[in-house]
């Protein structure tokens, strides 16, 4: 069995999140569907940061599951753009929990690409109207 994935450089997240709970399944870790919304929301954030307008989710891609997260855990999700196209934005999202309760190391736990694509209000879509340059 391999070791998983090598850590990720040092940069900020997306989002951070403290798994409650609330957040469990059966098995007594967090719910995969949660850690799902949660890239979701953290590719949507880093997707925004290119493009005005109206971004919708059409496709997760290469979801990987690593290692469980846990109650405690503080977990960041970590988005870099991979690619721009006409009308969509392709979206990586890398997850890392912070093991709070367990001496504090960090993992890698999840990985995910996310393509988001511009819409107009009726959802048909419409070429990616870029962001005029500025601070963040």
């Amino acid at each position: 069995m391999s070791s998983g994935p090598k850590p990720r450089p040092r940069q900020q997240p997306a989002i951070r999140v403290m798994m409650m709970p609330r957040d469990t399944n059966a098995m007594g870790t967090i719910f995969g569907g949660i850690i799902l919304s949660y890239i979701d929301q953290a590719g949507a954030v880093e997707a925004h940061r290119l493009s005005r307008g109206i971004l919708v989710t059409v496709a997760m891609h290469a979801v990987e599951f690593h290692q469980p997260v846990f109650v405690g855990d503080l977990v960041s999700f970590y988005a870099d753009v991979l690619e721009v196209g006409k009308t969509s934005i392709k979206v990586k999202v890398v997850v890392e929990a912070e093991r709070r309760i367990r001496g504090n190391a960090k993992v890698t736990v999840t990985e995910a690409e996310v393509v988001y694509v511009h819409v107009d209000p009726d959802g048909r879509p419409t070429p990616i109207e870029p962001k005029a340059p500025g601070p963040e």
